[in-house]
């Protein structure tokens, strides 16, 4: 078992898990919680519902997500006007400026992963990894 590819996916996600994690705890973030602060940071004032639709997690868990993260003042609720219901999620000044270090963080990350591959390697593993996901989902 120790040979096959997804052993090594296993090893290569944890590995990427730690050192994310790590360099996230450094900002005072979780992880998984850069992730929802990106889709904010693209479209602000998501609602619930479409986050737990992006993120792929259940409904409890992105409310104790984004419990943690509005009590460390990174982002409010506010109720959706169309929807007295629902509630909109919107990024404070907090939260929005952990956009260039967690960009930073993912950029470094990334060339950490991508050391000592070509060019033509790297577009490969990205074309591959694209592909994988596309047979797993």
């Amino acid at each position: 078992m120790q040979e096959t590819i997804g052993y090594q996916m296993v090893l290569v996600s944890k590995a990427h898990r730690n050192l994310v994690g790590t360099a996230l705890a450094e900002l005072g973030l979780y992880l998984g919680q850069e992730i929802l602060l990106m889709y904010l940071w693209e479209e602000d004032g998501l609602t619930q519902s479409e986050l737990t639709d992006r993120l792929k997690i259940e409904p409890p868990t992105l409310t104790k997500m984004l419990n943690r993260m509005e009590k460390c003042g990174l982002l409010e609720r506010c109720r959706c006007p169309e929807d007295a219901r629902a509630y909109r999620v919107y990024l404070t000044k907090a939260g929005q400026a952990l956009q260039q270090p967690v960009n930073q963080l993912w950029y470094e990350v990334e060339r950490r992963i991508l050391t000592n591959l070509t060019v033509e390697e790297q577009l490969l593993f990205r074309r591959l990894l694209m592909q994988i996901r596309s047979n797993l989902t």
